[in-house]
């Protein structure tokens, strides 16, 4: 399946993740940005292209623009999250401004809430999590 446009990558198995998924899907009333759980075959194959762990979710992953995804660099963790705000456009630009705060201190929040987000919240399957009207925005 050959994709264009923004896309999040991001672990299909916590249920932080597929929280904030969902909010980015509410919030994306354009449409614009697509996503693809870690674990599925489009994330794995991406991830042994760039020669990326494929079996460690701690990260999400931004791309943004799916059809250039081997020219552009993926973004990681905060600026991947800020990324895809920006993304859906209208007022969710302003996140943008929360590049001020130092990458380093972004994402060591993100890696300690990532260590322990299985503990807070429960691991998910994300077969038949999205509605019908929501398939189209999930690659494989």
């Amino acid at each position: 399946m050959e994709a264009s446009g923004p896309i999040l990558l991001f672990d299909g198995e916590c249920g932080l993740c597929v929280r904030c998924v969902r909010l980015l899907l509410s919030l994306d009333w354009k449409k614009r940005l697509r996503f693809a759980a870690l674990q599925g075959e489009v994330a794995q194959e991406f991830l042994r292209e760039r020669g990326l762990a494929a079996d460690d979710f701690d990260s999400t992953i931004f791309v943004a623009d799916w059809s250039r995804r081997n020219e552009l660099a993926p973004v990681f963790k905060t600026d991947a999250l800020l990324a895809a705000l920006v993304s859906v456009g209208g007022f969710w630009r302003i996140c943008f401004c929360l590049k001020v705060v130092p990458r380093r201190g972004r994402d060591a929040i993100y890696g300690w809430v990532a260590r322990r987000r299985l503990q807070f919240f429960a691991p998910v399957s994300t077969v038949n999590l999205w509605t019908t009207t929501q398939q189209d925005r999930f690659l494989p």
